[in-house]
This record gives C-alpha cells, structure tokens and sequence, in this order.
C-alpha cells in the first residue's frame, strides 16, 4: 500500500496531457546529447517541483507468491522455479506496524502489493487501507486487474493511488508475458480512473527491450486521457529461476536518458525510482534526480529484491542537501 506524500506541490496541474506524442519525437529526445537532454529535464522539472525534495515511499508484499500469471521477469509467479515461497495474507495488526515504522523511518507513502484478491479478501486489504491512511499516510495499492466494482470500493475506503504498470510497449509484451494482454491492464487503469483514483503506471526497462521500444511505453504512458500521477521506472533485476535471469544489465546512461524523457513527456507526475536501485551507485541516483526523478522506494526491501538500507539512503541525502518528503 502505497503511501504518497502529503506534500504534494498544489500548484501543480493534473489535467490531461497537453500534447500527444509520437515514439519518432521521443526517439529524438533519446538521441539527443546527454547534457542537452538533462538540462531540458531539469528545467520541466523545476517549473512544476521543489528540485530539492524527494519523495519517500515503502513498499510491502502483503501476500507474496503462488502466482498464476507467467511474467517473465517476476520471481512470484508459480511457473518458475525460485527462491520465493508462498505466504500467506499478512495480518492487519503487522500491516498497521510495518506502516508506523515506515513513517517513523521518513516514508510518507506504503505501498501494499498482492495479486487479484477475491471479494471477500479484497475486504481485508480495505481495513488495511483505513488504518494506513488513519496514520496520515498516503495510500497505494497493487492487487493485479480489478474486477468490476472493486475500484469503487478501493476508492470508497480511501485509497489514494493504483498501481498497475504496463510493463513495457504493446510491440514488445507478448515477449515477456502471455498469460494476459496488455489492453486487460489498461482495462483496469480505466476503472481506477473512472473510481476517481490516482493511476501509478510506469514499466520496467532492460528485460531485452529495444530504444524503440522504451520510447513507446513512454508514449503509451504519456498519451493515456490523464497520465499518470505517479510514474514507477523499474530496472530489470535479473532473478534466478526466471527467464530473464541471463539478461544483461542496462547501460546506465540509458535509464537516465528514460528518467529524462519521462520527466519532459509527463511534467507533472512523480517520476520514481523503483526496483533496481539497490545495483545503482550514489552517483548513478543522483544524476537520475537530476534528469527529474524525484520519488523512490525506501526500506530494505522491494517486495522480493533487495533495495538500498535506509542508513545508505540517508546518508546519500545528507551529502546531496535534498531533503525527504
């Protein structure tokens, strides 16, 4: 259950995309110099952010493994032999003191991850969402894609923020999944803006993917009726036991170069660093908050990778003079 900031800049505006655009205009931005294309990024970034403050948010798998789908990146899911074994659906009571240490740590927003819970256990993840939000916490949540009507309830108990990511472009998700469609998770996304929730969609990059290819799920992201308030940018974790566990890692400059795109394409939306920063340098994160990023997953853990401990990541904004929100 995601937890988002209470300081969210309220001059900031959500209105629908003010432009569509094209995967050959991205492509361009891509191409351009790197200097050239952080400055244009930092520069969007500072007309709609404090470019000093960065948003803390903790992410918690309320019930992990034994899933169906066969994504292939995903340690979780059932076909693939894995360190990952199934737990069952965390008690309220450990959700409510995960959620108060994590704000006593500097989160401002938790994050609670689970796949497509039935009626009658979606009950037990809305107690999760009340009593979250009781601590002035933000809420967010990832439970796969909704059935009908389980959007209002969501939206009823007070959650403040879906995530469902679309992975990677429409050209290329039939490589990394099969087990669902891409359009079923844009599905889902209309529900949960039609419930009156703010979207968290972003995708994961370095699963094998092309630049093409990395433009398009920005575009695809960008273009959607209201892009996303939040905007989770994954680098691959190769896990054993997966498919993509040989994949080679991403050149580095290549995720800023999508952190910066990103940034310029969706001004207004929290661009976050997710799973995959625990292998990124000090450098390397700082150089991300420069291309406009400014959220990231705190904590030891993103559901079953490792994440940099919180003492590195205070340190971190000590020597950077950026200060949590």
């Amino acid at each position: 259950m995601q937890a988002s900031s209470t300081a969210a800049v309220s001059s900031v505006s959500q209105s629908a995309p003010a432009r569509l655009w094209s995967v050959a205009e991205v492509l361009a931005l891509y191409e351009l110099p790197l200097m050239d294309l952080i400055w244009r990024a930092q520069g969007v970034h500072r007309e709609n952010f404090d470019p000093n403050a960065i948003q803390r948010s903790t992410l918690l798998s309320v019930k992990t493994g034994g899933c169906s789908e066969d994504c292939s990146y995903c340690s979780q899911s059932a076909r693939y032999d894995t360190d990952t074994e199934r737990e069952r659906l965390m008690p309220l009571d450990e959700v409510v003191a995960a959620a108060q240490a994590a704000k006593a740590k500097g989160a401002s927003r938790l994050g609670a991850a689970w796949k497509g819970p039935k009626d009658n256990d979606l009950d037990r993840v809305l107690d999760m969402v009340r009593e979250v939000k009781a601590l002035g916490m933000q809420t967010c949540v990832t439970l796969g894609m909704l059935k009908e009507g389980q959007a209002e309830k969501l939206k009823d108990a007070g959650l403040d923020y879906y995530n469902h990511n679309l992975d990677t472009d429409k050209e290329f998700y039939g490589q990394v999944i099969k087990t669902h469609t891409q359009d079923d998770r844009l599905d889902t996304l209309e529900q949960v803006r039609d419930a009156g929730i703010n979207v968290c969609s972003g995708g994961i990059i370095g699963m094998g993917e092309s630049r093409k290819n990395r433009a398009g799920l920005l575009v695809q992201l960008a273009n959607l009726p209201k892009a996303p308030e939040s905007v989770p940018i994954n680098n691959l974790v190769p896990i054993p036991g997966t498919p993509l566990a040989d994949k080679d890692r991403l050149d580095p400059f290549e995720f800023v170069r999508t952190i910066a795109a990103a940034r310029i394409m969706m001004p207004t939306s929290w661009v976050r660093l997710s799973a995959g920063r625990q292998e990124m340098s000090d450098e390397l994160q700082a150089l991300c908050f420069l291309a406009g990023a400014n959220s990231m997953f705190y904590g030891d853990f993103l559901l079953t990778t490792g994440n940099p401990d919180i003492e590195r990541d205070d340190a971190l904004f000590a020597r950077l003079g950026v200060k949590a929100i």
